[in-house]
């Protein structure tokens, strides 16, 4: 732990503003990471004091995303505060199936 006690006012400002920047950095890179989670194109949604609104992602800022919503409206939102929105038309995520993975090993035991 830094004992700041001994600093003057000079060196306080200094490491304040080192602090800020640290921070500013900190949250510039938590807002990417949160960013990266939605596709441009992607259903979302988000809480407003109007209630939820459910629209589409159009754009990613440095800070913000952009959603239009159903409504027509546009929205620039931090992006943790988002959701995904599950289509129920949506296909469900393609996996193999098991015996896909059963043929795959019974070529391998053949080439053996």
């Amino acid at each position: 732990m830094i004992d700041i006690d001994q600093f003057s006012i000079e060196e306080l400002y200094v490491l304040n503003e080192r602090i800020v920047e640290r921070i500013k950095f900190l949250e510039l890179a938590q807002a990417h990471v949160s960013m990266m989670a939605f596709n441009i194109g992607a259903r979302v949604s988000f809480e407003t004091a109007e209630g939820r609104q459910i629209g589409r992602l159009v754009k990613r800022n440095r800070k913000t995303v952009n959603v239009d919503t159903d409504d027509g409206r546009h929205w620039r939102i931090p992006p943790h505060l988002l959701t995904v929105v599950k289509e129920i038309n949506d296909p469900p995520p393609v996996t193999k199936t098991r015996t896909a993975q059963n043929k795959k090993r019974r070529k391998k035991k053949k080439r053996r």
